[in-house]
């Protein structure tokens, strides 16, 4: 099979040939408008299977038409955009397929372009060929992720989605150009079940990307992007109330001076920000800190045949590098099903019922990206507990022990025997006799009461006679699906993060009196409970970088048998 990959030595390009690369059956024409560069490319992928060829291509300069009768690819596939700025003839290349009975297939993220390819479904299924737009993150993952989402569902009332980019990781300049051509111009969005316009990147929500179990990225700010899904979720579920979708970048400061500037457009202070598209590109290069890991969510509100209200959510995080790969790896499914003996259907259209959110789980799973899914149904019920509800489904995956300790639905205590270390600098001492941290000793007697009731639990830990209490529940707006726990003045954000057979707790943020405090400057530690033999075990590590440790106590609990 021979692909033409235009842009095949780009930023998304790249990361494709690295995907098809493992394929032996393939022969990949890497195309760009530098040679050179495409050369160099093919040299340095010396662990491909597939066959590299390094081709010249520029679509303004030549006849694709005539260059793609020359070279009879079995398919295009054009990574390069920004798709929102293909001048007068944006569909050139799709006209050349149509011409030459050659397949294509794009990573388009423009509103526009990708609603308007179902101008040539009839041209396309006359010729046999399919023509498959969008296959990237928006509008196909979002819509894949949104049809399971619905399953049981008898109406979708919303849709929200967002992504979250590393800071780490590079954007290129087209992507940037693509953001800019758009940031406060108006974009079309769906509200009240209509189909309306808004401005670019004016609107803005906060949101926490949270797979049940696994650390969360930080809360982050999204505003709202131009992208297919207004219309192409709008045609999977017509009588929708609401689409919204986002995307966040990092650091905030450039997320909110990106955000500022595009007010400036709407407002008409300023007639585009896409002159400033190399700034934002270059400052991206240079300014980055945050966490090298980037996200997705996917959230739908809608309704069952019962009449029930449901929140589903869908979360992804990429650790490191990988989250540039996830833009193409329903390229790389749909050929997968090619290889695999799978004949696409013939025709022209946004590739949304093309895929099934299976054919990317395969590929996460090798890529070590990790997803879940989370209900609200879960926080509004009685039954279930504080842990469980932020635990989701990720609960049944803690060994029984910890589960029965976080499962008391009355006034409940525990019992056990702890051994305390306690800090030996001056601030640290003094630290632990405000809270009321229990001195040093082994074989100390331990009594934990829990205290559980609609809004949290109060839990009252004892050591040897001394008594210091906390009030933990559901975390809202910066700690939105953490655990907020409060001793005294100081609250604490905490990460419910599951490995085999302990569940840690992990400080992502704090406050004093509800101010937010700098996060870099948080007590840490490590903090866990575990399973041994069935028996629960707690190690709590109390420590800052300016004291030291301040307390460390480590034991075992098990319920007090009322006589």
């Amino acid at each position: 099979m021979k692909i033409l990959l235009i842009g095949g030595y780009g930023t998304f390009g790249s990361r494709l040939c690295q995907l098809l690369s493992s394929k032996s059956q393939l022969t990949l024409l890497i195309a760009g408008r530098s040679l050179e560069n495409a050369e160099k490319f093919c040299r340095d992928q010396t662990n491909s299977l597939a066959k590299l060829i390094p081709l010249y291509f520029d679509r303004n300069q030549l006849d694709v038409e005539t260059h793609l009768r020359s070279i009879q690819p079995n398919l295009v596939i054009d990574t390069t955009g920004p798709f929102q700025s293909y001048g007068n003839d944006p569909y050139r290349i799709v006209k050349a397929c149509l011409a030459t009975s050659t397949n294509y297939i794009d990573l388009a993220d423009s509103s526009q372009f990708v609603r308007d390819i179902k101008q040539f479904d009839e041209q396309a299924k006359s010729k046999n060929i399919y023509i498959l737009s969008g296959v990237s993150t928006v509008p196909v993952l979002t819509a894949v992720v949104a049809r399971r989402l619905a399953e049981g569902l008898f109406k979708v009332h919303s849709i929200k989605g967002g992504i979250a980019p590393s800071p780490q990781i590079d954007i290129g300049l087209n992507v940037i150009r693509a953001i800019t051509s758009y940031a406060g111009q108006k974009i079309p969005v769906v509200r009240h079940g209509q189909l309306t316009s808004s401005y670019g990147l004016t609107e803005t929500m906060r949101y926490t990307i949270s797979p049940p179990g696994y650390l969360p990225i930080r809360n982050r700010r999204f505003a709202l992007v131009d992208v297919p899904d207004y219309y192409i979720l709008r045609d999977l579920w017509p009588d929708i109330d609401s689409i919204w979708i986002g995307a966040s970048t990092e650091p905030e400061i450039l997320h909110r001076l990106l955000t500022s500037l595009a007010w400036l457009v709407r407002w008409r202070v300023i007639s585009s920000l896409q002159p400033l598209a190399p700034f934002f590109h270059r400052a991206i290069q240079i300014v980055r800190w945050g966490e090298h890991r980037g996200g997705m969510f996917v959230s739908i509100e809608g309704v069952d045949r019962q009449g029930q209200k449901h929140e589903r959510t869908w979360h992804l995080i990429a650790n490191d590098d990988r989250g540039p790969f996830i833009p193409v790896m329903g390229i790389d499914a749909l050929i997968n099903r090619t290889l695999d003996g799978r004949k696409l259907e013939s025709g022209a259209r946004a590739a949304v019922l093309d895929l099934d959110l299976e054919d990317y789980e395969n590929l996460f799973r090798h890529y070590n990206i990790i997803t879940g899914q989370r209900t609200s149904t879960n926080f509004a019920s009685a039954s279930m507990t504080l842990y469980q509800k932020l635990l989701d489904q990720a609960w049944y995956e803690l060994p029984e022990s910890i589960r029965r300790m976080h499962s008391f639905k009355s006034t409940t205590k525990v019992a056990g025997m702890a051994k305390v270390d306690r800090g030996t600098s001056m601030i640290s001492r003094l630290i632990a006799m405000i809270v009321g941290f229990p001195n040093a000793g082994q074989n100390i007697p331990v009594e934990v009461v829990f205290r559980p009731d609609s809004s949290g639990e109060l839990w009252t830990r004892t050591f040897a006679g001394k008594s210091f209490s906390s009030w933990q529940t559901v975390g809202h707006s910066r700690s939105d699906k953490l655990l907020d726990e409060r001793f005294g003045p100081f609250t604490f954000g905490l990460a419910l993060v599951i490995q085999p057979k302990q569940l840690h707790l992990v400080v992502r943020n704090w406050s004093f009196l509800g101010i937010p405090l700098p996060s870099i400057l948080a007590p840490n530690g490590d903090s866990y409970e575990y399973d041994d033999n069935g028996q629960f075990y707690f190690h709590v590590e109390i420590k800052h970088k300016f004291t030291g440790l301040i307390v460390r106590y480590h034991g075992w609990l098990k319920p007090v048998v009322a006589n």
